[in-house]
């Protein structure tokens, strides 16, 4: 079995404050002691993880990414545990609970680094779950642990075998079903959102399948004011989630929107 890492100063940190027994050991940069290093010390150390010291270049062969000199191997019987995942039918439960839930759907989304840039914003925007499906889709790995900057610890993921059949199991919960096309004319800014949402993101360059289209209730885009046709899908993401949270703020009356 492969060995699992996280890296990166803001994820190592969380898993530490969070999960800290699924870390095994902890490697830092040799020669750097600043104060953001201090404080994974100080978070190892209470939790009685071992601390060794590498230098620059063999934390580059031990992960692929920008690692900022902090590497945290996962135990091999942890690994991965410190991620939130649920079953379709923790999910079914959560939206029984909870009349104003918003779920990230990620139709075949691939790329790892938008993978965790989604679960991120989901984490800011109050997400309840993202659903991707477990084929031809990126999952939880040490660069979606960077990018994601601890929310794979906060954010539940539910990988589902087939997504149309989710897609209408939501729709039977009572939730509302929004996708995202460019073509079409409906904006997101004149779009309400109200009760329980999904939110649907198409993959990268190839948007949404047909099945996953045709399961939506509304079909909704962001308007373009440049030459640019399109967005990055993480970036999307945002400004869809954040849309979402604006209006339900409003109608709670928050001050200050």
């Amino acid at each position: 079995m492969a060995t699992e890492y996280a890296f990166g100063l803001h994820a190592v940190e969380e898993l530490l404050r969070r999960q800290p027994k699924s870390v095994s050991r902890l490697w830092l940069q040799k020669g750097r002691d600043d104060g953001r290093m201090q404080a994974l010390l100080v978070l190892a150390s209470n939790a009685d993880v071992p601390i060794s010291r590498l230098p620059r270049g063999k934390l580059d062969e031990l992960v692929s990414g920008r690692h900022q000199g902090v590497v945290a191997e996962l135990g091999e019987n942890t690994a991965g545990q410190s991620d939130l995942r649920w079953s379709e039918a923790q999910l079914q439960q959560a939206l029984s609970d909870e009349p104003q839930a918003l779920v990230l759907v990620l139709d075949g989304v691939t790329d790892p680094h938008n993978l965790g840039a989604c679960l991120r914003s989901a984490d800011a925007a109050g997400v309840t779950a993202v659903i991707v499906p477990k084929d031809n889709a990126a999952d939880i790995t040490a660069v979606v642990r960077k990018v994601a900057c601890g929310a794979t610890e906060t954010v539940p993921l539910v990988r589902v075998t087939n997504l149309a059949r989710s897609l209408d199991t939501l729709k039977a919960a009572g939730v509302w079903i929004y996708g995202t096309a460019g073509e079409v004319g409906v904006s997101l800014y004149s779009t309400e959102f109200s009760g329980p949402v999904a939110l649907v993101m198409g993959a990268e360059g190839a948007g949404m399948r047909r099945l996953t289209r045709e399961r939506c209730d509304f079909l909704i885009s962001l308007p373009m004011a440049g030459a640019v046709s399109s967005l990055n899908v993480s970036v999307a993401t945002g400004v869809c989630l954040f849309e979402i949270r604006r209006q339900r703020l409003l109608a709670d009356g928050a001050s200050g929107l």
